[in-house]
């Protein structure tokens, strides 16, 4: 014990003197660093930018609380650029994946067609929507039904409804989005059920999952309301119209612990974000303040949180994962008729020019898109509806639907007031949508 002591006693000064040394050098760096940055403004505007840069953050290990449409934000700043850190990097990726076709099925034109369209009938389909039912609410012509897609250099497969319930059988297909893609799936329903008989088929209530099944082939084709495919207040699928759009950006669990179990995923999302600005809500903030964005930055946010989700979940292998370019509106008639100063009102044929391109088709949203697309590889497959889909300004509900509000006389006298030109009558349009997707299935 004796000669153990000295030596632990020597070794305290120098363990002391070194740390004295250490504490005096950095007090020494730190003031040298400060008078240099007021001697030299331009290294205290970088100072400063360093420190208040955004910067990208990983996401929570624990789920976000949950959105509905009683969140409010406590208050709301600018956005300020910053990014979600993901876990997978979709820019990584490569070797994108086309569809093997021989030829260009998006482009092409309308034919008349009333030998071999419609492919089901309105009234015969018991799951038909009200606001996309136009000869039921009274529309008085059914040439929109009778058009059918001729791609230019190649024909579509002819629509076989048993081939396609073959395609399905053991499955899972979901349609995720918003009242678009609610529209594809009804008119997919309705292109299905005939031939399963009544008490082989069953419709769950309209919820924010609505399932149909069809017993015999141990098959559901399933739609899922997530219109800005992230977290949102806007979730609930029947109570939705706010006045603040609030979203969580770095966030999917909600609608992905539904859509992560499904075999086919068809996904899209437009129209929710041309309607002005949206709040983003990011799951690391708890103190409710809201950053605020434009809708075509909210939707690039968005559509990075979604694609990260395919990246790191989805195997081409075991799921087939699709997404619908936007469909078009048609709000503004003197886009196709100079001078005119309607809608999609009374609008009776397609439109013959294939160079036309209308306002409700956003250019940098569709690049956008694209830049996305193009970094899931061989992950995902697009169904570009849009250029198609913009000949057929005849195609729209209009004015024969159902209305939940009772119109008012002044808007009783001037039906362009309250034509829908963003929905689709049925049979029709959303009709070609499921012939492409059973044509790439």
């Amino acid at each position: 014990m004796i000669q153990i002591w000295p030596k632990k006693k020597t070794q305290l000064p120098l363990i002391a003197l070194l740390f004295f040394l250490f504490i005096v050098s950095s007090i020494l760096y730190n003031e040298r660093h400060i008078q240099q940055i007021h001697q030299n403004p331009s290294l205290k505007q970088a100072s400063l930018l360093e420190s208040t840069a955004p910067t990208d953050f990983s996401i929570p290990k624990r789920p976000p609380e949950v959105l509905d449409r009683f969140t409010k934000c406590r208050s709301t700043v600018k956005y300020n650029g910053r990014k979600a850190r993901w876990d997978v990097q979709v820019e990584e990726l490569n070797s994108r994946r086309e569809i093997e076709e021989s030829c260009d099925l998006f482009s092409g034109k309308w034919v008349f067609d009333n030998s071999s369209h419609p492919l089901y009938n309105e009234s015969d389909c018991p799951y038909m929507s009200d606001q996309l039912a136009c000869h039921k609410h009274g529309r008085p012509d059914l040439g929109y039904q009778y058009w059918r897609w001729q791609p230019h250099s190649c024909n579509l497969k002819r629509w076989n409804v048993t081939e396609m319930w073959e395609k399905l059988r053991g499955k899972r297909l979901m349609f995720v989005g918003d009242s678009l893609n609610r529209g594809q799936w009804i008119s997919m329903v309705c292109l299905l059920q005939s031939v399963i008989a009544a008490d082989k088929r069953s419709m769950s209530p309209n919820a924010h999952l609505t399932i149909f099944r069809a017993e015999e082939y141990n098959a559901t084709v399933e739609f899922l309301w997530a219109p800005l495919l992230v977290d949102s207040n806007s979730d609930d699928p029947v109570n939705h119209r706010l006045d603040e759009r609030i979203m969580r950006p770095d966030s999917v669990l909600r609608h992905a612990s539904q859509w992560e179990h499904a075999d086919i995923l068809v996904f899209n999302s437009y129209l929710w974000w041309r309607q002005g600005p949206v709040k983003l809500l990011w799951s690391s903030e708890t103190d409710g303040v809201c950053e605020e964005i434009d809708g075509l930055g909210g939707m690039e946010l968005a559509m990075e949180a979604w694609a990260n989700w395919v990246a790191s979940n989805v195997n081409h292998l075991k799921k087939q994962v699709f997404f619908v370019t936007m469909s078009p509106t048609h709000l503004w008639s003197r886009e196709w008729e100079t001078g005119s100063e309607g809608n999609c009102y009374n609008e009776k044929t397609p439109i013959n020019d294939e160079a036309y391109w209308g306002s409700g088709s956003d250019l940098p949203t569709m690049r956008m898109v694209e830049r996305v697309m193009k970094s899931l590889s061989s992950k995902v497959s697009v169904i570009n509806i849009t250029q198609l889909s913009e000949y057929r300004k005849d195609g729209h509900p209009s004015i024969y639907r159902k209305f939940w509000e009772t119109l008012n006389p002044e808007q009783l006298s001037n039906p362009v007031s309250y034509s829908d030109c963003i929905h689709w009558c049925l049979p029709g349009v959303p009709d070609l949508w499921n012939e492409l997707l059973f044509q790439f299935l």
